[in-house]
């Protein structure tokens, strides 16, 4: 329980444990500490010497009402967490998840998400992916995952790092979307010292009429260094897709944006747009007349960049 409750604390959520019709799971380390499933949420779990399998199905047809709540931790000493997450989204069914992915500690922990996600026909899946790091900067984490977005299905990801600092992150998505499907993924990221940020994201519009965007905001202070690559192929009619990348620089850090679109049927579309470099002088002016220092002005145009 102890853990547990060092999970809530860093991850700042309360309520969750004493509500029975709130779906949660808790894993430090390699060790599952609770799992509470609801109606309708199947949630099988095998732990494994430098790891946890964790398979997800909602049933077809079932909308869970509330939140569900994931934390995956190191709290103690330097490990190894491999999560091997596979989460099917039955017909018409639907689900959100809150999962925290919490690394507080001053050593090298890393952590590797590889993740199997697939919606079948109508049904929706939106995934809150919140980070929590050591302060120094210490901490490597591996979120990968393979999303197939059935016909008519509703897939957003929000990732975004909401403590510490990044450390290593290497972000890899691999999306494939059918007919009439919509899937929106937005990563939000500040890096500082020496950070480093991978990007690889990769949407392919197999099915008519179906959208993706991806987007990227990340500000790379001091020396972090940043690279993002997206890409989104478009191959039937009325398939729409759009790559939105901004890279905020401060100090000596190093940015690189790598969008590429492909079209490969006629009645496609897909557009790009990629700002990389400092901060807007217009906006900085205005708010240093307002009396912020600049490096004041600078965070705040940041912060409303990564808001």
């Amino acid at each position: 329980m102890k853990e547990i409750n060092e999970l809530l604390n860093f991850a700042k959520i309360e309520g969750v444990l004493d509500d029975p019709e709130t779906a949660s799971l808790f894993i430090d380390n390699n060790k599952v500490l609770s799992l509470n499933a609801v109606e309708g949420l199947v949630v099988k779990l095998r732990e494994q010497k430098d790891g946890v399998d964790i398979n997800v199905k909602v049933l077809p047809g079932v909308i869970i009402k509330k939140p569900v709540h994931f934390c995956f931790g190191i709290l103690h000493k330097s490990k190894v967490q491999k999560i091997n997450m596979n989460i099917v989204i039955g017909k018409g069914a639907s689900m959100n998840v809150f999962s925290y992915c919490i690394f507080p500690k001053n050593d090298p922990s890393k952590h590797m998400m590889e993740g199997k996600i697939k919606l079948e026909e109508g049904s929706t899946f939106r995934y809150f992916e919140k980070h929590i790091h050591s302060a120094q900067g210490t901490s490597k984490v591996y979120p990968h995952a393979t999303v197939k977005i059935g016909k008519g299905a509703r897939f957003r990801t929000d990732l975004e790092l909401i403590g510490g600092r990044v450390g290593l992150i290497d972000i890899d998505y691999n999306l494939s979307c059918d007919a009439d499907s919509s899937s929106d993924f937005i990563t939000k990221i500040s890096g500082s010292g020496k950070d480093i940020i991978n990007i690889r994201e990769r949407a392919t519009l197999i099915g008519e009429n179906a959208k993706a965007v991806l987007r990227s905001r990340i500000a790379a202070r001091d020396e972090t260094k940043a690279e993002v690559y997206n890409k989104i192929t478009a191959k039937a009619a009325g398939s729409f897709g759009h790559v939105d990348c901004t890279e905020i620089l401060q100090g000596n850090g190093k940015v690189k944006a790598y969008p590429e679109v492909e079209v490969l049927h006629p009645l496609a579309r897909v557009t790009h747009e990629a700002n990389l470099g400092g901060v807007d002088n217009r906006q900085l002016e205005t708010l240093m007349a307002r009396g912020l220092s600049k490096i004041e002005a600078e965070d705040l145009i940041i912060k409303g960049i990564l808001s």
